[in-house]
């Protein structure tokens, strides 16, 4: 298969026997490999392995998008059928003895030396990998594996999947303008165009986020900001309207199967599982990490959330402040205190501007250019696409925004790959990547204009999406984002968002989209100001989640069951400042650890967030736009993926290891 996905050909009811085909293909060959020599190297084997990995990749990968980005009932059909095929051919080639031995005698012959450092990193990385799938296993537990492999994958989708059919559920017509006193003009013109999109008069809310965000934050409603926090909070839950789309019973069978599996490779629970091919040595020593910077951190957040309790009582009124007011209060305490709002930043975060500034960031850093290319068969209207080129004009990647919430997309924002890098015969794939946000759309004739936070979400993906694209790796299991360990697979992207808070990069895009006016300094100093107002509480609101997160893979008991709320209150008793009330259910919607790749492993955000911090740390010794420290961060980090460890690509950069010094710093933290 060459060249890009043609999205609108793909049509859901040849998706399985394509999958079919190229799995049946996949295993002919593999014996072919195996049968056709008694001595194996790069080319006679890994070469065509990887061949065919790729080939398998690129005509899954469109399929799994589409169903994350234009659902519908046949795709969904289509793509469930497939998952437990693809289950078992994972499972199968990662317990496939011969091939397992075949890989061991290449690590054992004299010639792996003279394999370059990529090529070895493949090799060893698939033997740990072989170990992972229980190739060691006897034929009875083989089989579990098998099984509990299958279900895994049928049961996280259908963990996303109820989340997504329950937010997109919910709505609630608003006919008296009143009713959303508060709510910004921009947010109003979205509730009506949206309630237009579906021919309802007056307004629409729903619980696409830049909706429930408006809301909860603007609206001087109380109960509508309590209606819509309960059915949020709630997606997916006992609490939630349906219980057809309750995720309780699929989150202990995910847990107790993690288990089980874990116990099968001779690990004591999930948690040491997922650490085993991560930075982190330990369960120990990610909790140590998190508990320690809580110890730092709780006592900042608690005086935060006083003032913010004193400010709601003495001018907000509100006596006794509830988790649907926290937005609301912090909002109003924030422009007392700064003068300063999201809504006076948007009109100068105009999407095509804030899109131009960041490709111009990347040339300053990089030397990249980055160009829009037309005519592109894409799955939605709302889809771009570019091309990212070297200064020797080397096409160096690919890459499409899809930037707008949606219905029938899921929530979040995330870049997935599309196409890898990998030296072939015919010359060298260029890679391609997925870059997918939920930011406000356009309303009406006006362009889309960014939130601040957006704007630092678009930078993030962006982070993601140029450690696949730039990778000078020819090797597809080590080149990008594959084969870094997943708790320093954030660097990048943390990285990125640190150019949202320099004036010199603002300047960039930030102007005024009626006026052209640049981002007044006066402006600037306050959103400055501002940059750390409740960074405490945000930051022991991570370490919730990454906390609860190792806690119940860590602790996990067959005999008690996931005890998933219990701990969650557990965790939030020692950590949490904003207690929750009775019919939150934060958990049933947490994708990243029941349905993503973050299972105990949430922890990762916070860990890289050191590694970022330390990292931009030597730019703003250095100069900020210094292209010699633009070229090293190319060079050490983004160029070699995962063809060498984290730790030893973090040293090449900064010259020592990471001190969380400037973590601490950056959130206004330091002790």
């Amino acid at each position: 298969m060459e060249g890009l996905p043609p999205f609108s050909k793909i049509k859901p009811e040849e998706i399985i026997p394509a999958i079919d085909t190229v799995l049946g293909e996949n295993r002919e060959n593999v014996k072919k490999l195996l049968n056709k020599n008694s001595e194996y190297n790069w080319d006679n084997l890994i070469q065509p392995l990887e061949e065919q990995e790729d080939r398998l990749s690129r005509i899954w990968s469109p399929v799994r998008h589409m169903n994350s980005v234009v659902n519908t009932d046949e795709l969904r059909e289509a793509y469930n059928a497939c998952l437990p095929k693809l289950s078992d051919y994972s499972t199968e080639m990662g317990q496939n003895k011969k091939l397992f031995q075949a890989y061991q005698q290449i690590a054992a012959c004299e010639t792996f030396s003279s394999l370059d450092v990529s090529q070895q990193k493949t090799i060893k990385n698939a033997l740990r990998d072989f170990r992972l799938s229980g190739v060691d296993l006897p034929e009875k537990k083989k089989k579990r594996f098998k099984e509990i492999s299958q279900d895994l994958s049928k049961l996280t989708s259908k963990f996303e999947e109820n989340l997504l059919d329950a937010t997109n559920a919910w709505e609630k017509q608003i006919i008296n303008k009143e009713q959303l006193s508060g709510l910004p003009e921009s947010s109003m013109a979205m509730c009506q165009q949206t309630a237009e999109n579906k021919n309802k008069p007056g307004y629409l809310l729903t619980l696409q986020f830049p909706t429930y965000y408006a809301v909860i934050t603007y609206a001087e409603n109380r109960e509508l900001r309590k209606e819509i926090y309960r059915a949020y909070t709630t997606r997916a839950s006992d609490q939630g309207s349906k219980k057809k789309w309750d995720n309780s019973q699929l989150m202990e069978e995910i847990l107790s199967l993690r288990f089980e599996l874990s116990q099968l490779l001779g690990f004591k629970n999930y948690a040491e599982r997922s650490l085993f091919t991560k930075m982190a040595e330990s369960p120990q020593e990610v909790l140590d990490f998190l508990n320690e910077l809580a110890q730092k951190v709780k006592p900042a957040a608690e005086k935060e959330m006083q003032a913010l309790r004193d400010f709601s009582k003495n001018k907000l009124g509100l006596e006794n402040l509830q988790a649907w007011d926290i937005a609301f209060a912090s909002e109003k305490l924030q422009q007392e205190r700064y003068k300063i709002s999201q809504e006076d930043l948007k009109p100068y975060f105009p999407v095509d501007q804030v899109v131009d500034g960041l490709f111009s960031l990347v040339n300053k850093l990089y030397g990249m250019k980055v160009k829009e290319k037309k005519d592109i068969d894409a799955w939605h209207p709302d889809v771009k696409f570019y091309e990212i080129r070297d200064l020797e004009n080397n096409l160096r990647g690919q890459f499409y925004f899809d930037l707008y919430a949606r219905e029938k997309k899921r929530g979040g924002a995330w870049m997935d790959e599309c196409i890898s890098r990998m030296k072939t015969k015919s010359g060298i794939n260029t890679p391609v990547a997925y870059m997918t946000c939920n930011s406000t759309p356009p309303v009406g004739h006006k362009p889309a204009l960014f939130t601040h936070d957006e704007v630092i979400t678009l930078f993030h993906e962006f982070g993601h999406g140029l450690h696949h694209m730039l990778t000078q790796i020819d090797y597809p299991s080590v080149s990008g984002i594959s084969g870094v360990e997943w708790d320093a697979v954030e660097l990048p992207s943390q990285f990125m968002e640190n150019w949202c808070w320099e004036h010199e990069a603002l300047d960039l895009f930030a102007r005024h989209y009626e006026t052209g006016e640049k981002l007044p300094d006066e402006l600037f100093k306050k959103m400055i100001a501002s940059k750390n107002f409740q960074a405490a509480m945000q930051m022991v609101r991570q370490l919730e989640f990454s906390i609860f997160d190792i806690r119940i893979h860590l602790d996990y008991d067959p005999e008690k069951g996931g005890r998933i709320q219990e701990t969650l209150d557990e965790v939030r008793g020692k950590v949490a400042v904003v207690k929750p009330p009775e019919f939150n259910r934060f958990q049933h919607g947490f994708s990243h650890i029941f349905a993503g790749g973050y299972a105990a492993g949430y922890y990762s955000y916070k860990w890289a967030e050191v590694l970022s911090a330390d990292a931009f740390a030597r730019f703003e010794e250095e100069g900020v736009f210094n292209p010699k420290i633009g070229q090293d961060f190319l060079n050490e980090i983004l160029e070699v993926g995962g063809s060498r460890d984290a730790m030893e690509s973090f040293k090449a950069f900064r010259g020592r290891e990471p001190d969380i010094e400037a973590l601490l710093r950056h959130n206004g933290l330091a002790v």
